[in-house]
């Protein structure tokens, strides 16, 4: 239980860190949110991947990875343009 939170707490920074490296221009969003977005992904994602069975192959399970990146990069996209002072918002030049 304990190294199961741990390697999704490890496993969601770097999912997260790579969806911020992934998308272009600058997200204006804190790291802190980018863990918990990273870490909601993976763990989604592993469901996910469980699910349709390609959750635990021999090797490393690169689907699951590619479907955890995804959903990360899905969420920091989602949780950006929600954010209030978002860079890019049409609205902003009309004073």
């Amino acid at each position: 239980m304990i190294g199961s939170i741990v390697s999704a707490i490890v496993i969601g920074a770097i999912v997260g860190a790579l969806a911020r490296l992934v998308i272009p221009g600058r997200q204006s969003i804190s790291i802190a949110l980018t863990l918990i977005v990273g870490i909601a992904a993976a763990l989604i994602g592993t469901l996910i991947a469980g699910a349709l069975g390609i959750a635990n192959t021999r090797g490393i399970d690169w689907w699951e990875h590619i479907l955890q990146l995804a959903l990360a990069v899905a969420g920091v996209l989602l949780v950006t343009q929600m954010r209030p002072g978002r860079t890019g918002r049409a609205d902003r030049n009309l004073g």
